[in-house]
């Protein structure tokens, strides 16, 4: 199996914007700059197993690649949040330290 380097520069990209993303959305996991463009890219890989599996096929093309790896990569933030120990959102943390 051979890549051409633009090819490798998309799954940077997707990974990296993807990643990027998913750290906006779920706040206070973010990882930097390379840990996102980790969990974004196994954030893609996660997401085009999974979602097909669901039955959800968003089509071709960069932005559905995008979309498909942001998915990815939430619901990989989000298990890792879990994983971690941070499972309580950040307004029920900061409640309790009132």
């Amino acid at each position: 199996m051979s890549m051409s380097s633009e090819s490798l520069l998309v799954i940077l990209f997707v990974g990296l914007v993807a990643g990027w993303l998913a750290g906006q959305i779920v706040q206070g996991t973010g990882f930097g700059l390379i840990g996102d463009l980790i969990i974004g890219i196994l954030g893609a890989f996660f997401g085009s197993w999974l979602l097909p599996r669901l039955g959800i096929h968003l089509g071709t093309g960069l932005i559905s690649a995008i979309v498909n790896a942001t998915i990815g990569a939430v619901l990989l933030l989000l298990i890792v949040r879990l994983v971690r120990g941070g499972g309580g959102w950040g307004w029920q943390r900061s409640w309790w330290r009132r």
